[in-house]
This record gives structure tokens, C-alpha cells and sequence, in this order.
């Protein structure tokens, strides 16, 4: 986050070396008051990552994504509005448009849900438009699409698409995708993420708050594409890999299509991502192999 904050610096200005100092990361379990509580204890800004994510996963235990991400987000309102937060910043997701056909996404216009998961994060929409329009705590909610970078875990049934195909082709073994490839989603570099949490945080224009946003670049890449940009920068670095992709059957709850709008957030918050997919894949397909 260090050298997302060193880039947002150097374009806007918004965080002093002084102020990133103070940043800290706190891990617990949010199913857990007191670890909230502690979590929120003598702290202005909220930075609210935590959840259980895949769609799948909610398929499959939709109890426990439950407790997790609609109790569990309700536990860390409460502590944040406990502690007098002056902002909660939470992590909200495009599973959210459901079933809406419309592209690219926009924030005032979503479907029907497609998945427990995806229940869980419109749940948490609505609680937090219902504390923040009681006025004691300024919410803020961030739509992530398809987010990647460095440090991601490509371990375990429920590892997000990059990298876990980009461990698949270090190693030599087959990337599988489902469906036919031709599914799209809109990628996001997670150092365009921490733009917009920061932004997110402190602004201060008041047309902002208590608003939902989506975090994307506003493009679509297909699996195919995605595999292939995947394969060039391993090339890129030296590595070839020649095997062809496995396809397997579509995979339940997804939706076909994603993109999003980013105009809202371009215009209230000043968002502007600095990463493409492209450009993103050349920054973390490094660290995919030193840490493979």
C-alpha cells in the first residue's frame, strides 16, 4: 500500500508521509464485537476489507458467509459508530448487479442477486444507507470488480482467476476455465483500489458521502484475452508456457457480462486509475514468480 500511496501523492497530493504513518492494519475476526471494537478503538477512518468472498463458497455454506458478512459487517458499524468514526469505508461488491443485463453497470440500476454471497453484500448496501442516513457516521461503500495485484493467495478452491492461473502456468500445470472464455469481467489493479479507498476517506465534498461507488477501470476482458495476457507476460520474463486452456462447464451464479461505470466516481471523488489490465498483469506477474 506503501507505493500506492507514494503514486497518489505524487498525483493529487491527498496523503502526507506524516498522515501514512499513522495507517494502520488490523486483522480479527468480525464475527467477533470485541475484536471490532478494538479494531475501531481511537481511530477517525475505516477501512473495512474484511468478508467472506466466492460466489461458490455461499453456494455451497450460505450459514456461514451469513454470519460473516452481513453479521459481521453489522458488528463493525456498530463499533465504528461506538467509537465516533468521522468515516467507514467498506468493501461492497459488483455481485450486486445480479442479473441486471444492462453494460456497462451503474450504480443506481442493479438486478436480482444471483448467489448467497452477492445477498450478503447488498444486505450490508442497506444497513450501511440506514446508518448513514441516522447521521451519526459517514458511510461510504466501494463496488470492487474483479480486483488482482501482488500478494494475492492463488491457494485453494476459491482463489481468485489471476493468480491462481498465473501459479497454474509457473508451474507448468493447466489453467481450466469455464465455460467457453468468452465470459468478460472488468479487471481492477489493486493499486487503483487503494486510490479510491483514500479518496474515498477524505473528501470532502459533501455530494460524496454516504454514496456507493464502483472500483473498476471501465473496460471488459474476456478469459481468453485474460489467459493470453497472462501467458505474454510470463514470456515477457523469460518463461514460456505452451500448453492450450482446459474448459470446463460454466460455473453457478455467475453472471456473463461485467463492466462498469466509473463516471460517478470520476466526478464526485476524482477516481482515476492508473492502472489498466495490461498494465497491472506487467506489475504483479513479478512477484506471481519470486513467490511462486
Amino acid at each position: 500500500m506503501r507505493q500506492a500511496c507514494a503514486k497518489l501523492q505524487e498525483v493529487q497530493g491527498l496523503v502526507s508521509e506524516e498522515q501514512w504513518g499513522r495507517f494502520r492494519f488490523v486483522e480479527g475476526d468480525i464475527r467477533n464485537p470485541q475484536d471490532c471494537a478494538q479494531a475501531c478503538e481511537g481511530v477517525d477512518y475505516v477501512l473495512h476489507q474484511a468478508a467472506l468472498g466466492s460466489v461458490p463458497r455461499s453456494l455451497a455454506d450460505p450459514l456461514t458467509t451469513n454470519n460473516t458478512n452481513i453479521t459481521g459487517f453489522l458488528n463493525m458499524l456498530l463499533a465504528a459508530r461506538q467509537a465516533r468514526v468521522k468515516r467507514f469505508v467498506y468493501a461492497a461488491s459488483s455481485s450486486t448487479y445480479g442479473d441486471h443485463p444492462a453494460l456497462p453497470k451503474v450504480e443506481d440500476r442493479i438486478g436480482n442477486p444471483l448467489s448467497p454471497y452477492a445477498v450478503t453484500k447488498y444486505v450490508n448496501e442497506l444497513y450501511a444507507q440506514v446508518f448513514g442516513a441516522m447521521g451519526d457516521i459517514s458511510v461510504m461503500g466501494l463496488r470492487y470488480f474483479n480486483v488482482f495485484g501482488r500478494r494475492q493467495n492463488p491457494e485453494g478452491a476459491y482463489a481468485a482467476v489471476i493468480p491462481k492461473w498465473a501459479a497454474a502456468m509457473i508451474a507448468g500445470d493447466k489453467v481450466h476455465i469455464n465455460g467457453d472464455g468468452e465470459t468478460s469481467r472488468d479487471f481492477c489493479y489493486i493499486d487503483n483500489v487503494i486510490q479510491i479507498n483514500l479518496l474515498a476517506a477524505l473528501t470532502q465534498n459533501p455530494q460524496a458521502i454516504n454514496q456507493v461507488y464502483n472500483v473498476a477501470v471501465g473496460d471488459r476482458t474476456t478469459l481468453n484475452q485474460l489467459f493470453a495476457a497472462l501467458k505474454n507476460a510470463l514470456a515477457g520474463l523469460g518463461a514460456q508456457y505452451l500448453q492450450d486452456p482446459v474448459y470446463a462447464g460454466f460455473r453457478a451464479g455467475d453472471v456473463r457480462h461485467s463492466q462498469a461505470s466509473i463516471e460517478k466516481a470520476q466526478e464526485l471523488l476524482g477516481y482515476r486509475p492508473l492502472f489498466s489490465i495490461g498494465n497491472g498483469i506487467a506489475q504483479a506477474m513479478p512477484w506471481y514468480v519470486a513467490n511462486s
